[in-house]
């Protein structure tokens, strides 16, 4: 007899891909490092680790969305910081497809992955808004040369930001992102800085 499929868990797919992805992730600091360790160590503990309303700490996805004019951030409603999009994970949705949807809704721009598919560019635990801890996955994605144009209900606040004045605004969390961003090809000869 042929067993139920897990749709969120240890068993399940996603959790098996990022577990994949994490395995081949080289953490740039030792934030993101202890990051890694604990984001691993929740897929294979937890219940529900890709649902919000499974327990206080939920992985999450988000993106830094990399252009011919830098990066694109927007203005958190609830926090008051810049920010990259991002949220939480829908139905059966994997994190590098929430990143996908969410950072296209937060700027209403058409965003893709790069050639060759989701990147994991960076990993984040962080506490978040009402009392939840949020084991964020961040996927580059790749922007076209316009203005983001986000829809009513999201923050109106969201701009194209040279990467100098990105890690200006950026706090702890974003700014490790942001240097991993800037070393990836898809930033330009323009962004990249050199590696470390």
């Amino acid at each position: 007899m042929a067993q139920p499929v897990e749709v969120d868990g240890p068993g399940d797919a996603r959790a098996s891909a990022v577990l994949a992805a994490l395995g081949a992730h080289r953490p740039g600091d030792e934030r993101e490092r202890a990051a890694l360790a604990r984001i691993a160590a929740a897929l294979v503990s937890l219940p529900r680790p890709f649902d919000e309303h499974g327990g206080p700490e939920h992985v999450t996805g988000s993106a830094v969305v990399v252009g011919p004019r830098g990066t694109v951030l927007h203005l958190h409603k609830r926090l008051h910081r810049w920010l990259q999009p991002g949220g939480h994970v829908e139905g059966d949705e994997a994190p590098w497809q929430t990143a996908l949807r969410e950072a296209g809704e937060e700027t209403g721009l058409e965003l893709a992955h790069p050639p060759g598919g989701p990147r994991l560019l960076h990993v984040d635990v962080h506490a978040a808004a009402r009392g939840h801890v949020h084991l964020d996955l961040r996927y580059l994605l790749v922007a076209p040369d316009r203005d983001p144009a986000p829809p009513p209900g999201e923050s109106p606040q969201a701009r194209w930001f040279a990467w100098e004045d990105a890690q200006a605004v950026a706090d702890e969390a974003l700014s490790g992102a942001l240097a991993a961003a800037r070393r990836q090809p898809e930033a330009g000869p323009a962004g990249r800085a050199p590696r470390p």
